[in-house]
């Protein structure tokens, strides 16, 4: 099994045959994250949140969406970042996801979303090995939007 550099660099070469992706873009403290927009079902102002005993800490909580009881994941928490408190910018971003080939809806904390858009994946960056917040297997790659580098992750592997 290849570690988390052989991944990025087997990865890479996939999604740069494939020219653009459409994206959500959001934000996360000061980082920038595109989500597959072929992941995303729906976004949300934020909701009461329901405490789970036990829960990963990274997805403390359940929320009710649409008569739908889901999992609240917090990215901060599992990228090691500061956590912050909500503010009018706060958004819930409710992903589908495949776990162990069943549809999963997660719902994904976001600071910010900033919209839906079209990054290239041929100028896709190997994810560094210094210096990072995240473990290099969360992320698929790292490309440019608007002049500033954004990290596409790979949510399956973030929240499985």
């Amino acid at each position: 099994m290849p570690n988390g550099r052989e991944q990025a660099q087997v990865q890479a070469p996939t999604a740069r045959q494939q020219g653009s992706m459409q994206v959500v873009m959001i934000g996360l403290g000061d980082e920038k994250f595109a989500l597959d927009a072929g992941l995303v079902r729906e976004i949300i102002d934020p909701v009461p949140a329901t405490k789970v005993a036990g829960a990963k800490a990274f997805v403390p909580s359940v929320i009710n969406v649409r008569g739908n009881v889901i999992p609240l994941a917090d990215l901060r928490i599992r990228f090691g970042m500061p956590i912050t408190d909500d503010s009018a910018d706060t958004r819930i971003v409710v992903i589908e996801l495949d776990i162990d080939n069943e549809p999963v809806l997660v719902g994904v904390m976001a600071d910010k979303v900033y919209e839906v858009t079209e990054i290239s994946q041929t100028d896709v960056q190997p994810t560094p090995r210094v210096g990072m917040h995240w473990k290099p297997e969360f992320i698929r790659f790292i490309t440019k939007w608007r002049e500033e580098f954004v990290i596409v992750p790979s949510m399956e592997r973030i929240l499985n």
